[in-house]
């Protein structure tokens, strides 16, 4: 089945009791059972949920993996594969990635005795380096956020597997339609479903995509203990969203591309991270990997005080000042202050990450509306 049919068929099907097209919303938190522990499949909705394992049969199916796992939120996904871990053991992790992430590693969960190693993944050697006998998981995510690095999937998957290690990998910039990690060796894929996945700014939810029925057992488990799991009509939401996952990515990339070429040629710009310059170091490793560049990007100003970039993110006009990404609508974003705002600036600014970087999340609107709306907030 090709990809843009995969994603609107795969993992989903009509109702069998109804013929309903779209999977119903089973708004309902418990089943009744024709004797105890006798039931047709569910039990209690926190354990599953009719709408949810069709939305985690779609998920696996875009990742071209055997299971799924839908969460309340990204960070509840990236928790419960910390939680396959024990005290003592150490996770290699990217760093630079989402400031969520980076909080939850190291303000919470080493404080519980699992030691994070960061480096910059891009350079594979570098995570070969930092590899040492307590090493259970390599987590990545590429391209990075927010200045987009890209790291070689393939052979951090060699270093992992070497190692005895899990590689897990953010895909949330990418999406499946541009870029699908376990064909590339990771173990597990983790999404925000929030945002490309969902689409729409409507719905926060995280998932899990992954082999194995061992691995599959240990993540639902904890899944089902831990309960961070989301609601049907979150499901749904995301499952409605999925199925224009294909158009809407064609015109993220588009109109990255367009807005990207607009911004490296603007006399105001330092310089522009973004994947698909041919002088980005990572280009090559991207073309290699993934289906195209996406809509993600980050800019520096020449002038690069925090007035001017403030300057800039409160001019803009349809691309709206607000966190996350993978929207259908433009949003524009400064992640010293906002979604990075939990990383120490001394660490920020080591790994590149400056005060006056703004980061743009590049919808489906028409792209020579956004160059004209950027082009009158630079000025």
């Amino acid at each position: 089945m090709k990809l843009n049919t995969k994603i609107i068929h795969a993992g989903v099907a009509p109702d069998p009791g109804t013929g309903a097209i779209m999977t119903p919303i089973f708004q309902t938190s418990t089943f009744v059972q024709t004797g105890p522990n006798q039931h047709k499949g569910y039990d209690y909705s926190r354990a599953g949920n009719p709408t949810r394992t069709a939305l985690e049969k779609s998920l696996a199916a875009l990742e071209n993996a055997q299971h799924g796992l839908a969460f309340s939120s990204g960070v509840a996904a990236t928790e419960t594969v910390i939680k396959l871990l024990k005290p003592g053991d150490e996770v290699i992790a990217a760093n630079d990635m989402y400031g969520g992430t980076y909080r939850l590693f190291s303000k919470i969960w080493e404080d519980y005795g699992i030691r994070f190693i960061y480096t910059n993944t891009s350079h594979t050697e570098n995570v070969a380096k930092a590899v040492t006998d307590k090493t259970k998981l390599i987590w990545i995510e590429t391209p990075t956020n927010p200045l987009m690095n890209i790291t070689d999937i393939a052979a951090v998957a060699a270093i992992a597997k070497k190692a005895g290690a899990l590689l897990c990998v953010d895909n949330t910039f990418a999406s499946p339609y541009l870029q699908n990690p376990i064909d590339q060796g990771a173990d597990i894929v983790m999404h925000s479903a929030t945002k490309y996945l969902g689409g729409h700014s409507d719905v926060v939810m995280g998932a899990l995509m992954f082999n194995g029925d061992a691995l599959r057992e240990r993540l639902f488990f904890i899944q089902k203990s831990s309960g961070a799991v989301p609601g049907p009509m979150d499901c749904f939401l995301v499952l409605r969203g999925i199925k224009t996952l294909h158009v809407r990515m064609q015109r993220h990339c588009e109109n990255g591309e367009k807005i990207a070429r607009f911004l490296a040629a603007h006399d105001k710009i330092k310089k522009v991270y973004w994947c698909g310059f041919q002088d980005n170091p990572g280009y090559a490793v991207a073309q290699k990997q993934m289906r195209g560049f996406g809509g993600m990007m980050s800019f520096e100003l020449k002038d690069d005080s925090v007035a001017a970039a403030t300057k800039v993110l409160t001019s803009t006009k349809v691309i709206a000042l607000a966190e996350s990404l993978g929207g259908v609508e433009s949003l524009i974003n400064h992640p010293a202050t906002m979604t990075h705002a939990s990383i120490p600036r001394e660490e920020r600014i080591k790994y590149g990450l400056s005060d006056s970087l703004i980061r743009l999340s590049i919808g489906i609107e028409d792209a020579a509306d956004l160059i004209a709306d950027l082009e009158q907030a630079l000025a």
